[in-house]
This record gives structure tokens, C-alpha cells and sequence, in this order.
């Protein structure tokens, strides 16, 4: 008795509804808690619940990405046609882009434009320096929001014990090949908590301000931030499915792109440093040019 009663509440304790009553029959998110930071957070959870009702900012963090950061922007604003004048801004964070991006930018009237030196980690922050909003929701440029999806992060940081939240991942390839890889990333993010960048993570600005941000990172700065945020509260998977270029893995292979990132993962889980991750990083680059120039 005492074992199944263990078991239920370690199962209540990795899995649970996060997006209150109003919807929470519906949900069907995946949170992994730490119910320590959860109790911490609770106490402060109304200043929070107050916050949550404040300017959403998108952050699109770019380089050279002419070619798709047109459909995301398109689709954003599809997503907030029903919102109030004021209610969302969208900032990219670009980071010497030499192709078209910013013309696709000025095109599209009311998304901000700032630019800096590159590096993942240093744009997204400048990105949130740069913005006006209390909650952040980091996107990347050749990501397509779902419909619903700000309804969503809304309700989710509402909920004053979850830390960061995240979308389901999925690929716009056909093939089983790629749902095996989805099913992998699903498995990572619901499982082990650690959503990755690409399933459009997003917090309340305190939770950035807590943790440091992203920092100079080039590599595996979601990774970082997502760990840093766990000290803090939940973290959420929501059901709805953030769509994703399948480019790199069509660029650099399936098996390849998977094994890099499992090994980046793995390497920085036993405590690899920012330089020995971009070494890693830089050796799976040269192979592969060596193998296209076959």
C-alpha cells in the first residue's frame, strides 16, 4: 500500500494539468515540478498572477533568415488579430544578418528591428532588454506559432508555480523518420523537463531576471536557461504544437543532426564547459563539410 501510494504521488508530481479549471479538461500539458521552488513561488503567486495579465513580447532571434522569417511574422500576426492595440510586441533580435531580413522586417509595420553583435544567448537577452513586456516568449525564425497559442501561454502563466513553459515539437517533413524524432524530443521535454529553444519557450520576466538570462552563450543557451528556470518552479509542455523547420536535419542529416544533439546534451549534462560544447559543435561541422565537398 505504502509503494502505491509512493507511486501516485511521484506520478502527480511529474505529471499534472498546469493551465487552471477554465481549460484544464481540455489541456492535456505535461509539467515537471520542483515542489520546493513551486511552495517558494506559491507564496509570491498573486504579485505573479497580476503580472501574467500584462504585455506578452515575442522575441525572434535572426541571422540570414530572409527566407523564413517572413511566414513566422505572417503568422504571428494571425494569432493576434483578436488581441488589443498594446497587448504584444514583437521584437527581432537580429545579429548581422547580410541577406534580407531586415527588409522583411520593415515590410511588416509595428514589429521592432534591433540589431547587435552575433550569438544566440547575447541576442535573446538584448531582445528582453529591448522589450517593454512582463512576459517573454522566445521564438525562432523559422518556427510557425498554432493557432490558440497566446490563449495558451496566457493561462499557463497565470499559474504561479510554473517557472517556463514550452510548446510540443514538431517538423513540417513528412516521413515517419521525423515523427520518431518528434516522439524523441516529446519524450525529453515531457519526461526530463528540458524543452529545447525550438519548442518556443516562454516565461514572465522574473523568471529571466532570476536566472541570469541566457547570457554569451552560442551554444546550448536554452538548454542552460531551461535548467536555470527548473530552480525556480514547473516546467511546462503544452499539448499544442509549435511547427519547425526540418531544414537542419535535411542539411545535415537525421541521424547526425539527433546524435549531435544528444551528445551536446549529454556532454553538458556532466558539466562541459561553453568552449569544449562549441569544439563538439565545430567537429560535427567540419565532417559534415568534408562529406559534401565528396
Amino acid at each position: 500500500m505504502r509503494a502505491a501510494g509512493r507511486g501516485r504521488r511521484s506520478a502527480r508530481r511529474a505529471t499534472s494539468c498546469c493551465c487552471g479549471s477554465a481549460i484544464a479538461a481540455s489541456c492535456g500539458c505535461t509539467v515537471r515540478r520542483n515542489d520546493a521552488a513551486a511552495r517558494a513561488v506559491r507564496r509570491r503567486g498573486r504579485g505573479f498572477a497580476r503580472a501574467a495579465h500584462g504585455v506578452l513580447s515575442i522575441i525572434v532571434v535572426t541571422r540570414d533568415e530572409a527566407a523564413a522569417l517572413g511566414r513566422c511574422l505572417d503568422e504571428l500576426a494571425r494569432v493576434a488579430r483578436d488581441r488589443g492595440p498594446g497587448a504584444l510586441e514583437i521584437v527581432v533580435s537580429d545579429g548581422g544578418s547580410r541577406d534580407g531580413t531586415r527588409a522583411v522586417v520593415a515590410a511588416r509595420p509595428g514589429v521592432r528591428w534591433i540589431e547587435g553583435a552575433a550569438g544566440r544567448g547575447a541576442q535573446l537577452d538584448r531582445g528582453v532588454r529591448a522589450a517593454r513586456g512582463d512576459r517573454l516568449w522566445f521564438l525562432h525564425a523559422d518556427s510557425v506559432p498554432p493557432p490558440g497559442a497566446l490563449d495558451a501561454i496566457e493561462a499557463v502563466l497565470r499559474r504561479p508555480e510554473v517557472a517556463l513553459g514550452a510548446f510540443r515539437f514538431r517538423l513540417d517533413a513528412a516521413g515517419w523518420v521525423y515523427r520518431v524524432i518528434e516522439w524523441g524530443v516529446r519524450l525529453r521535454s515531457e519526461r526530463l523537463g528540458l524543452p529545447y529553444g525550438d519548442q518556443g519557450l516562454f516565461c514572465r520576466r522574473e523568471i529571466h531576471e532570476r536566472t541570469g538570462g541566457f547570457g554569451d552563450r552560442r551554444i546550448m543557451e536554452d538548454v542552460a536557461f531551461v535548467r536555470a528556470a527548473r530552480r525556480h518552479g514547473a516546467v511546462c509542455t503544452l499539448p499544442l504544437p509549435l511547427t519547425t523547420s526540418a531544414r537542419r536535419w535535411q542539411r545535415h542529416g537525421l541521424v547526425r543532426t539527433t546524435l549531435r544533439n544528444w551528445l551536446l546534451l549529454a556532454a553538458g549534462a556532466v558539466g562541459a564547459g561553453e568552449p569544449t560544447l562549441q569544439r563538439l559543435a565545430r567537429a560535427f561541422a567540419r565532417r559534415d563539410g568534408r562529406e559534401r565537398t565528396r
